[in-house]
């Protein structure tokens, strides 16, 4: 098969060994794959594979397994022809669905709904504050979060990007004031946002970092922290267990894989590549041009 590689002269399509499934893992002919920011740092060799993964990059994919329509998220190994992927982690996807709006889901989807509903716990009525609510994690998470009863807010960097939070359901703040009082945080940037989403946290409050867009280092005030009872969460998807990942795409399938289906959830795509340009791909993510997903698209040889 082929699969990207990362090389001196960057991302090539380049032939690679087939994958050697392990227990309970099946093959997946690819046809598309989702991009996210973790492949980027992996790429500039900031973002290893956890143990036994592929050392190729991506970590979603759709595609045809034993015949079947599927799509997955994966520890590594997207950026390819064929992956192996643990049959439990398979979600069936519609005869009528292109393989692009399939690819879109799991990284982002499934990230959102860790952190949301099994981290957090958001409840019914409770408020909650989305940053960088114009990626694919932020658009799920709004989506999810307006579903379950929450008052949704969202912060974006562009004002291009504030109509397009604002038609699914959320309410866009300006990330430079002062930030709505909340009950749940959804933070990817870090840095400095760390003091003002204390500062906004209700009492009972939980901040769940996911990323550091802005840094990784920030001002806390304990002092409100133990005051409010507040919580701060620091959560990754990537590096859990595999029985965490199948019980995380377990509890999604049966809370929301229905709003797929009946089409009250909606994927964005910004714009696909063919996955040989995956090079491409990846600057216009690092020039944040995206609204929603960027997806690699997979012509079998």
């Amino acid at each position: 098969m082929n699969a990207i590689q990362v090389t001196p002269n960057g991302l090539e399509w380049l032939p690679t060994p087939d994958p050697a499934p392990q227990n309970e893992e099946v093959v997946v002919q690819v046809k598309a794959v989702g991009v996210n920011r973790a492949d980027l740092l992996q790429a500039s060799g900031q973002y290893p594979p956890p143990p036994g993964a592929s050392n190729i990059l991506g970590l979603e994919l759709a595609g045809i397994a034993e015949g079947r329509r599927v799509c997955a998220l994966v520890p590594g190994g997207a950026y390819a022809e064929k992956a192996a992927v643990h049959r439990s982690m398979l979600l069936p996807i519609p005869d009528e669905w292109p393989f692009s709006k399939a690819a879109a889901i799991p990284e982002a989807w499934l990230t959102a709904f860790v952190n949301l509903f099994m981290e957090a716990h958001l409840a019914t009525g409770e408020s909650v504050l989305i940053h960088a609510g114009a990626s694919g994690v932020g658009l799920a998470a709004i989506q999810m979060a307006r579903e379950a009863g929450a008052q949704v807010y969202a912060t974006v960097r562009t004002s291009s990007k504030v109509a397009f939070c604002e038609s699914f359901g959320a309410t866009v703040v300006d990330p430079t004031g002062p930030f709505p009082d909340a009950d749940v945080i959804l933070d990817c940037v870090g840095g400095n946002y760390l003091g003002k989403n204390i500062q906004a946290l209700k009492r009972f409050g939980r901040l769940v970092s996911i990323g550091l867009l802005g840094g990784a280092k920030g001002e806390l005030n304990l002092s409100t922290v133990l005051r409010n009872r507040l919580r701060i969460i620091g959560s990754t998807l990537r590096s859990r267990t595999r029985p965490e990942q199948i019980e995380i795409t377990a509890n999604f399938q049966l809370r929301f894989w229905k709003n797929f289906l009946d089409g009250v959830f909606q994927t964005t795509i910004d714009r696909e590549f063919p996955i040989e340009q995956a090079g491409a791909a990846h600057r216009y993510m690092a020039d944040n041009k995206n609204v929603g997903k960027i997806i690699l698209t997979v012509s079998q040889s």
